[in-house]
C-alpha cells in the first residue's frame, strides 16, 4: 500500500512547482523500504484485512470523523477494532471512525483551534507538514480546503496510522512520505509549511529554521508551534540528558529569542500569535496510548515544574513569512 500511495504522489507533482523533488524522492523512498522490509512487511498485511466500508459522511473540517456506528455491523467495528489496536501507541488525534473513539494522548485539535485562526487561508495552497506524526493535522488542512498536503514524518508506524485513515478517507490530495527534514531538498514551492512540536528536537535549531524556508515558496508561510521559556532575546534554554522524560530535547527559546532567530535567517511579518501551558488534559494516557504521559512526568508537588525541576511545558505557535 505504501509502494502505491509513493507512485501516486509522484504522478500527483509531476509537471507542478514541486517537479523537481522527483530528482531524488523515488531513491530516497525504495532506500527506505529496503531498510524497513520486515516492518513493512507485518503491518501491511494487517492493512490488507482493513474491511471496505462506505460512507459519504466525511468531516475534516470541525474534526476527523469518518462515518457513523451505522455505517457498519458489530462484527466491523470489533474487526476494525482490533487492528486499529496493532498500531498502538495512538499519539496524535482525536480519529472517529465509523462510531470509534480512537481517543490519542495528545488533544491535537485543541492545539489546531489555537493556530486555525491565525493563518493565512489555506484554500488551494499547497501545504507540508514536516514531523506531521500519525497525520492527524494533514485532515485538518484538507479540510480548510489545502489543494495539496503532504506531511513527512521519518517513523514508520506513522505512515501505517496515516495509511489506515487514507483506506477509509481515500482523498488523492493528502499524502505522507516517511522522510526527515534532513532529507528533503530545498524546494522553495509550498505555499504553506507547518513545524509543530519539532524544533526543540533538533540539535542545530538555526540550520532547521533555514531548512524550513528552504521548502517555502518567496512569500509562502511559516507556522511554527513549540516549547518556549520565559525570557529576553538572548534567554535559550539547555536541559539536562531530559527534559520532561525526554531524552531528545535540546534548545527551548524564549518567544523573543525565537523571533530574533527568524529575523536574523531573513523571515519577515514575524508574530507570535498563542502561548499556551499545556495541560495534562491536553496530553495524557488513554486505551490507544497506555503508558506514562505528562502528568507523569511533572513534579507531583509542585505541576509547574517538570519532574527534573525545570519549567513545566509551554508552547507558542509563531508564524512568520519567507
Amino acid at each position: 500500500m505504501s509502494m502505491q500511495q509513493f507512485q501516486e504522489f509522484y504522478r500527483r507533482i509531476a509537471g507542478t512547482s514541486h517537479s523537481h523533488w522527483l530528482e531524488v524522492l523515488p531513491a530516497q523512498l525504495a532506500d527506505w523500504q529496503g531498510q524497513n522490509k520486515a516492518d513493512l512487511e507485518k503491518w501491511q498485511k494487517l492493512l490488507a484485512k482493513l474491511p471496505a466500508t462506505s460512507s459519504a459522511d466525511v468531516d475534516l473540517l470541525s474534526q476527523v470523523r469518518i462515518g457513523s456506528a451505522a455505517d457498519i455491523n458489530d462484527y466491523t467495528q470489533k474487526q476494525i477494532i482490533g487492528l486499529l489496536q496493532q498500531f498502538k501507541p495512538w499519539r496524535k488525534g482525536p480519529f472517529h471512525l465509523h462510531g470509534i473513539h480512537l481517543d490519542t494522548e495528545w488533544r491535537s485539535d485543541w492545539k489546531w483551534d489555537r493556530v486555525l485562526p491565525h493563518l493565512s487561508p489555506l484554500a488551494g495552497r499547497s501545504v507540508l507538514d514536516v514531523g506531521c506524526g500519525s497525520g492527524y493535522h494533514l485532515w485538518r488542512m484538507r479540510g480548510q480546503g489545502a489543494e495539496l498536503v503532504v506531511g513527512v514524518d521519518p517513523y514508520p508506524l506513522f505512515l501505517m496510522q496515516f495509511l489506515i485513515m487514507q483506506h477509509f478517507i481515500q482523498d488523492q490530495q493528502v499524502f505522507q512520505l516517511p522522510l526527515g527534514i534532513e532529507a528533503l531538498p530545498a524546494l522553495n514551492s509550498f505555499d504553506t509549511v507547518f513545524s509543530m512540536g519539532v524544533l526543540y528536537h533538533r540539535k542545530s535549531p538555526l540550520d532547521f529554521l533555514q531548512q524550513l524556508k528552504s521548502l517555502l515558496r518567496k512569500g509562502g508561510e511559516l507556522v511554527l508551534e513549540t516549547l518556549v521559556v520565559e525570557g529576553d532575546e538572548h534567554q535559550v534554554f539547555l536541559p539536562g540528558e531530559r527534559y520532561a522524560q525526554m531524552r531528545n530535547v535540546w534548545f527551548i527559546p524564549s518567544v523573543k529569542a525565537l523571533e530574533s532567530w527568524l529575523q536574523r535567517l531573513g523571515f519577515k511579518h514575524i508574530r507570535t500569535v498563542d502561548v499556551s501551558t499545556t495541560s495534562v488534559d491536553e496530553q495524557r494516557s488513554t486505551q490507544w496510548m497506555t503508558t506514562h504521559s505528562l502528568k507523569d512526568f511533572l513534579d507531583p508537588e509542585d505541576p509547574s515544574k517538570t519532574i527534573e525541576g525545570y519549567p513545566a511545558p509551554v508552547r507558542a505557535v509563531t508564524i512568520a513569512t519567507a
